[in-house]
Parts: structure tokens; sequence; C-alpha cells
């Protein structure tokens, strides 16, 4: 991939996300905390897989997370996530995240992640994902 490619947002999607974290959800040196963005991802991710899922998913594996760069206050963070694979009951998602600073003159890709979430049912049993 073109390093270049890591500092424009995605023409090709919508952000499915798009948040500014606030001092709460920093730690003292201003750098946003691994979790809250690790939430925010799983956030967006579970987007597209309830939409194909048509219902209830839930979260089974975090298959990779990459931190590249710091989240900062006041950032505008999109999240750009898009199914990757679809099994009988399990969807993979990857989501991509980029961070515009403050000035919204910089972009950054931020973090990389793949999220596995499968479809239940009612009483939580895992369920067969409708045919498109």
């Amino acid at each position: 991939m073109d390093i270049d490619s890591d500092k424009v947002l995605p023409t090709d999607q919508a952000p499915t996300l798009r948040v500014v974290p606030m001092p709460s959800d920093a730690n003292y040196s201003g750098d946003i905390f691994g979790g809250w963005i690790m939430s925010q991802v799983d956030i967006a991710g579970s987007i597209p897989a309830a939409l194909l899922a048509k219902g209830r998913i839930v979260t089974i594996a975090v298959n990779s997370f990459l931190f590249k760069q710091p989240v900062h206050i006041g950032d505008l963070v999109s999240f750009y996530a898009s199914v990757s694979r679809v099994g009988k009951t399990s969807i993979t998602v990857d989501v991509e995240v980029y961070a515009q600073r403050r000035s919204l003159e910089a972009t950054v890709k931020v973090t990389d992640a793949t999220l596995t979430y499968v479809a239940v049912d009612e009483e939580r049993k895992p369920r067969s994902i409708p045919k498109a």
C-alpha cells in the first residue's frame, strides 16, 4: 500500500462512524486510551455486520488490531468498516480508522482492525445469516 494513502480519507466509501474524543477519553498526556478506540472500532464494525445479519450479533473475536498513530483530544476520528467475509453464522469486518487533526489540515491512519461477529437469536444461540 502506498504510504501517502494513509494520509487521506478513503474516497470510495462513506465513514461508518465519526466521533471527536473528549478529555475524559484521554490519559494524562492527552493521548486517547487504546480501549476507547477499541470500543469505537467494535461499534463501527458491528454496524455493517448487524445490517447484513438482519438482527442481533455478538463480537466473537478481535482477529487483529494495530495501533499505528496516537489519537488526540479534539481529533475528528473516522471509522470505515467493510465486510470481508461471510460464513454460515459469522461475519468478518475490516475497520480502518483515520484521525483528522484539530486543524483538519492533517489526516493520518491511526488503526487497522479485523473483527468477527456471530449472528444470534433471542436465546443468544448462533443462527444462520440470511441469504442476500
